[in-house]
């Protein structure tokens, strides 16, 4: 998209109303910097694969890394960070690790996205 093709005021005008009811409700700069990072999070396609994949059932890492045709360490890595951002609990069983999503959050997040990307396609 070009400069040109973005529609902008032709005066300058500010409503004051507006900017302060807007900055009212607006999150804390803190908790805007978490939401980005959550949704960088999200734009790592073995990541949103991974958690679409625990949607069904939990799995464990090698379960994962078969279905994706990864390593387990490269699965291991993805499933850290997921994990280090509380989009992904585990538990063990014995020496076998289960991973499942933390919570329904994440699963109504992923089908926002995923609504919104199909638009494109119909």
């Amino acid at each position: 998209m070009k400069t040109e093709d973005i529609e902008v005021c032709q005066t300058h005008c500010i409503h004051l109303d507006a900017v302060d009811s807007v900055r009212k409700e607006t999150p804390s700069e803190e908790m805007l910097d978490d939401l980005a990072e959550l949704f960088k999070v999200f734009g790592d396609g073995t990541r949103i694969k991974i958690i679409y994949s625990l949607f069904e059932k939990e799995l464990c890492v090698c379960d994962i890394a078969e279905l994706l045709g990864m390593t387990q360490s490269a699965i291991s890595h993805q499933l850290r960070v997921l994990k280090n951002n509380r989009l992904v609990k585990f538990r063990k069983s014995g020496k076998t690790v289960y991973y499942s999503l933390d919570d329904e959050h994440i699963r109504r997040i992923f089908d926002c996205g995923l609504c919104h990307v199909k638009e494109m396609y119909y």
